[in-house]
């Protein structure tokens, strides 16, 4: 049996009708399951408009409590017609002068109506996009440093793992391979140091543009970990976004690592790193490597002749001032708070005054960006590190 389909309409009407033919208001309420003050509004709407009342109504208030009359919106834009450079402040500031009888409405509101009509330019915000760096390749050990993540996986005890690993771009010497709970840089920072001191600085290293190596939302994609690089003199290289085969020597790498040492996943961290290690040892020190004319990769490689040591602080000697980020990721001169970025939290930058209240921000021998006196945060500059065309 099919369902009854019921509608509002044809209810109010049946309502209606067995009203008007004497039958009790109370109890024709109760039984259509309405309030008596419903029932009286549905009558006295059949009564003063028929059967067009009891159609569904709009909800559409009569008026909007925010909505500025039409007398002072045609008024706000005369006057931004006749200035166009104008802003909602000085607008304001003109409508209290000329007629002081009208309540000004809020900067806020005077906006929102030039913008309604299209009188808003818009300011292009600077988003910064990943597009890489100058690929250099080396003909010397510690020339190039190649890193990555290897795909995560799920160990046996279902916890997911993320190996770090990191390699010489001449030599394939296999220089870290960690397994780690995520890829938060706290983690990062500690496999890198641990590098570094085993094996000295390298001259650049290459990554892709993911998390930590690079960050979308700050200055140029530094991140907290490429900052540090930077400090210790280490040049970024940066891979176009979708093409690994730019870092190819490290991505065939993982596939030899995932045959080897992945695949079934151990139980937990601690037995996995221990495979990681074995597997190490007998990349490069048993594995003869068809590129490398069946070398072994530790035949090649040597340590780095630049040691690894606490980084001094940037000097800036051409420079007004020198400024120490805050945690937040603030310049703060004086009184004023300047908006930089978090990624270079604790470090110091340099500060110097281009032109009249127009300050450029530096960090080491890269220029960020501008602010000037009325601006509260670094407008970036270009792009130290994009390839060069």
């Amino acid at each position: 049996m099919p369902w009854k389909e019921c509608k509002p309409m044809d209810e109010r009407i049946r309502f209606i009708a067995r009203l008007l033919d004497g039958e009790n208001m109370s109890a024709l309420c109760r039984e259509f399951g309405i309030s008596r003050p419903t029932g009286y509004k549905i009558f006295n709407r059949y009564k003063h408009l028929g059967l067009q009342g009891l159609e569904n109504q709009s909800r559409r208030p009569y008026r909007h409590a925010n909505k500025l009359p039409y007398q002072v919106e045609r008024t706000l834009l005369h006057i931004k017609r006749e200035h166009p450079s104008w802003g909602a402040p000085k607008i304001r500031e003109k409508l209290i002068r000329e007629f002081p009888m009208i309540k000004p409405p809020a900067k806020s509101t005077i906006h929102a109506v030039l913008d309604r009509h299209g009188l808003v330019k818009r300011r292009k915000h600077r988003r910064f996009r990943a597009q890489g760096t100058a690929l250099n390749a080396t003909n010397t050990p510690n020339g190039l440093w190649c890193a990555d993540y290897k795909g995560e996986f799920l160990l046996g005890n279902h916890q997911y793992c993320y190996p770090l690993t990191i390699t010489d771009y001449k030599s394939r010497y296999l220089l870290a391979c960690e397994a780690l709970h995520s890829t938060r840089s706290d983690f990062a920072f500690s496999v890198f140091e641990r590098a570094f001191k085993d094996f000295g600085l390298p001259q650049a290293i290459r990554t892709d543009n993911g998390t930590p190596f690079a960050s979308a939302n700050a200055f140029f994609g530094l991140s907290r970990l490429s900052v540090w690089w930077l400090r210790l003199g280490i040049k970024l290289q940066r891979i176009q976004p979708g093409k690994p085969q730019q870092n190819g020597r490290h991505e065939r790498m993982h596939l030899t690592l995932k045959h080897e040492a992945t695949k079934p996943p151990s139980f937990n961290f601690l037995q996995q790193q221990d495979r990681f290690d074995r597997f190490i040892d007998i990349y490069n020190q048993q594995r003869p490597h068809q590129a490398l004319n069946g070398l072994y990769p530790a035949d090649l490689y040597t340590p780095s002749t630049h040691r690894y040591l606490p980084d001094t602080e940037p000097d800036y000697p051409f420079h007004d001032r020198t400024v120490r980020v805050t945690q937040c990721g603030r310049l703060c001169i004086g009184k004023r708070k300047i908006n930089l970025s978090g990624v270079f939290a604790g470090q110091t930058v340099g500060i110097r005054e281009v032109a009249d209240n127009i300050w450029l921000v530096s960090f080491m021998q890269y220029d960020l960006g501008f602010f000037d006196a009325d601006e509260g945060r670094v407008e970036p500059a270009s792009n130290p590190f994009a390839p060069e065309l």
